[in-house]
């Protein structure tokens, strides 16, 4: 898999790119069931179905696809998605606390209050869409890319963040507390709004503008007064 590398103005590496999925889906076999079920077993599968309040706790998806499926209150905690696409997924409240995702797609996900404190998300692209409150509390992201989509107040308290991108992306009231941030890059995030946590940038890269846009919040963190 190819890594992308940023360079600063001294020709050296600023940030680690992130490495992206590769994704080749088998033929895939509808899925004809009624309900999910918890610690279920699901290979080659595509669902394009209504799955809301459903429960697959501690379920396995590997090589699936999931096209336009509602997941109002779905519970997915300690799932394992792997090597596969979520397309047009929607849905409020989703539990997916403690779930791996390893080598995944989301394609234009619009989902709000989605639970995914201490989630693993690992080789993942989120492409287009929408997310809101978004709580990925002390969760581990590695090779992770945002791009093209907008997140409403993200909650990345005490998470991990390594070789993250956020390309074409809005983030928006984002809360960094406690989070560890190394080889992230902020740079395509317009706007960037950092509501907590701004002394948890080191080991992120900003642009110029980006840093005179957050100047004012930066001075009151540190507490220096500033005036005209």
């Amino acid at each position: 898999m190819a890594t992308r590398r940023a360079t600063g103005t001294d020709g050296g590496t600023a940030v680690r790119g992130a490495r992206r999925p590769e994704l080749r889906l088998p033929p895939l076999t509808p899925w004809a069931e009624a309900e999910l079920e918890r610690d279920g077993d699901y290979d080659g599968v595509e669902f394009r179905a209504d799955l809301s309040g459903q429960q697959g706790g501690g379920s396995r998806f590997m090589d699936c696809a999931l096209t336009g499926c509602v997941l109002d209150e779905t519970g997915l905690g300690r799932a394992r998605v792997l090597d596969s696409v979520l397309d047009g997924v929607r849905g409020v409240g989703t539990q997916l606390a403690e779930a791996t995702f390893r080598d995944v797609e989301f394609r234009s996900p619009r989902l709000g209050g989605a639970q995914l404190h201490g989630a693993v998300l690992e080789r993942v692209v989120v492409r287009g869409g929408k997310l809101d409150f978004l709580n990925l509390r002390e969760a581990r992201l590695k090779d992770v890319v945002f791009e093209s989509c907008v997140l409403v107040e993200p909650d990345f308290g005490g998470a991990r963040l390594e070789r993250v991108e956020f390309v074409d992306c809005a983030l928006k009231s984002a809360d960094l507390s406690r989070a560890t941030l190394k080889d992230v890059d902020l740079r395509g995030a317009a706007p960037l709004e950092i509501t907590r946590g701004l002394d948890r940038l080191a080991g992120a890269l900003i642009g110029t503008g980006q840093l005179l846009d957050l100047a004012p919040l930066l001075a009151a963190e540190l507490g220096i007064r500033v005036e005209g």
